[in-house]
């Protein structure tokens, strides 16, 4: 990937040593990359607990957008607090937060899908007045007051003076500039709670969050997430992607929420396919000495795909946080980390586990 970043373009380029970080013969670094979707993001949590258990990995770097932000700035805090288990207890507290914080609202399952052990809230009658509200209206309108509880408890549960001190991981949250359409990447230094609000700010559904006289949303419509700060910032070469928002459906959608579904995964994975493309690109070039390598380093990429089939859920799961599904989002992703671990351990710091090619034929 060039070091070089496109002139007008939000990126900031730092020089950084070439060679990958050495801490033990067998302790293999990666840099993680966690896609947002919101309560989909406990299966995020389950990743990040399983790999933060994994003696034989360490983690460089972390970029992350939307829910995938909150991740890492809780993982940051925890780390300095206490460590390895510190961040596996602070993820574990932040999403039964969450879901306290939760009980009381409107966004809940009927009993006919409690009974029958349905996680959607597509017949939830607060998740069909929202969805009605946000095709009629615009979150000026609605919600003038620009009221979020999830800011709050993020305050809450995060110390961001914590994560600006941090010196055990380096973190990178990406928001979208509403005026340019240029993705913004927050450091870890100057990383505040408004910063990992801005990356979680959907358009329908709240004001674009003001940071220095700049309006943003989510950072998922031009980097979910952006991996570009590895190649510029982080000494591994390993990325893994955590993917929670699906590359590929084999069913075509029908009905008209399918098929809004269907446009916000393709829209959210867009950033990351480019990257991903360019990534493959400057690879190839590499291997047939065709570029200097003295500017451009070749990415590793591995990837932790979700499967959201295996609980039946849809995108109307993505707003329910009971934490009975939480907690079985956790366990399916830790499940499935310690799958890719014993497959793929050895490729770490060797070659990609991901046949970049085949996402794009």
């Amino acid at each position: 990937m060039n070091k070089k970043p496109r002139p007008g373009s939000e990126r900031t380029a730092k020089k950084k040593p070439k060679v990958a970080i050495k801490k033990g013969p067998s302790l293999k670094g990666l840099n993680i990359a966690l896609q947002g979707g919101g309560s989909h993001g406990a299966f995020t949590w389950g990743v990040l607990d399983r790999l933060l258990e994994e003696d034989g990995v360490f983690i460089d770097g972390i970029s992350g957008t939307s829910a995938g932000a909150m991740n890492a700035v809780v993982v940051a805090d925890g780390l300095m607090k206490g460590g390895k288990d510190g961040a596996r207890r602070g993820l574990r507290e932040f999403w039964h937060a969450v879901s306290k914080a939760a009980l009381f609202s409107p966004l809940q399952r009927t009993p006919l899908d409690i009974a029958s052990s349905n996680w959607n809230l597509d017949h939830s009658p607060g998740y069909l007045l929202l969805d009605l509200m946000q095709r009629l209206a615009s979150p000026y309108q609605f919600n003038p007051c620009n009221i979020n509880p999830l800011r709050d408890l993020l305050a809450e549960q995060v110390d961001f003076e914590r994560v600006r001190s941090c010196n055990k991981v380096k973190i990178f949250v990406s928001a979208t500039n509403v005026r340019t359409g240029r993705v913004k990447v927050f450091n870890r230094p100057e990383i505040t709670a408004d910063m990992v609000m801005a990356s979680a700010c959907l358009p329908f559904m709240y004001q674009a969050v003001e940071i220095d006289g700049e309006a943003y949303w989510d950072g998922g419509y031009m980097g979910n997430p952006a991996l570009f700060p590895f190649a510029y910032e982080c000494m591994c070469t390993d990325v893994l992607i955590v993917q929670i928002n699906p590359m590929r459906r084999d069913e075509i959608p029908k009905t008209a929420q399918e098929v809004l579904n269907r446009v916000n995964e393709i829209t959210f994975n867009g950033g990351l396919m480019k990257e991903l493309r360019s990534i493959e690109f400057v690879g190839r070039l590499l291997d047939a000495e065709s570029v200097d390598p003295g500017r451009y380093r070749k990415m590793l990429i591995h990837m932790i795909e979700f499967d959201e089939r295996s609980l039946r859920l849809n995108a109307s799961s993505k707003l329910n946080v009971d934490w009975e599904l939480l907690t079985r989002l956790h366990g399916l992703g830790r499940e499935t980390a310690s799958n890719w671990i014993k497959r793929n351990y050895r490729h770490i710091g060797m070659e990609s586990s991901v046949d970049l090619r085949s996402l794009f034929m």
